[in-house]
């Protein structure tokens, strides 16, 4: 996809709003099917979370899969395998501010030098430690929609209270597809019904 693509697919999608206290929740319909909601602050017009509706490999809806949450969300596992990760296993958030996109991943308990993170030429960033105990490739769809690599110079990351915390600046690309979406999205009407994903 180019970055022209993927805002003409936000403007063409069918578009409901609504506000609910402090957030404007977005509900869009693509021209192919798929659903996907965001919502916004309403004081600073930042995504808040991003979650898309998926279907397995028959078709069937399993829900409502998070790409952008914040609060700590962590995915349960019992629901979809029957089983459930012990709560120490390490697990990866995503938030999204204005000038970049961060993942942070929780209980890594390891100091910060035997971290590397890189951007790979799959699209992906690749986070290891030298003491080879955690490996973790991260999508980053928000480049990939927009046709875009992630690059090594845009990355940098800290690690405090046994989290690492991985900041990618954003492009000048990502943000301007970011401000034309901002704008249809401010042009919505809104009305009281609810979302899908509340």
């Amino acid at each position: 996809m180019t970055p022209d693509s993927w805002v003409k697919a936000i403007e063409n999608a069918q578009k409901t709003a609504s506000i609910e206290e402090t957030k404007r929740k977005v509900h869009f319909l693509f021209e192919d099917g798929k659903e996907m909601v965001e919502e916004y602050s309403t004081e600073t017009n930042v995504v808040l979370r991003r979650a898309w509706k998926e279907k397995n490999k028959f078709g069937k809806n399993i829900g409502w899969v998070i790409e952008v949450g914040v609060n700590g969300y962590k995915p349960n596992n019992i629901e979809l395998y029957g089983i459930q990760e012990s709560s120490n296993m390490p697990y990866v958030t995503r938030r999204i501010t204005k000038l970049s996109l961060e993942w942070n991943i929780n209980n890594l308990p390891y100091p910060q030098n035997v971290y590397s993170v890189t951007a790979g030429q799959d699209g992906s960033i690749t986070v290891r430690t030298s003491n080879k105990k955690y490996f973790k490739k991260i999508q980053v769809p928000d480049l990939e929609r927009i046709g875009l690599k992630p690059e090594q110079e845009r990355i940098s990351f800290q690690h405090r209270f046994n989290t690492l915390i991985i900041t990618y600046k954003k492009p000048p690309e990502l943000i301007d597809v970011e401000k034309k979406i901002l704008n249809m999205v401010l042009q919505l009407e809104t009305d009281n019904s609810q979302c899908p994903v509340s």
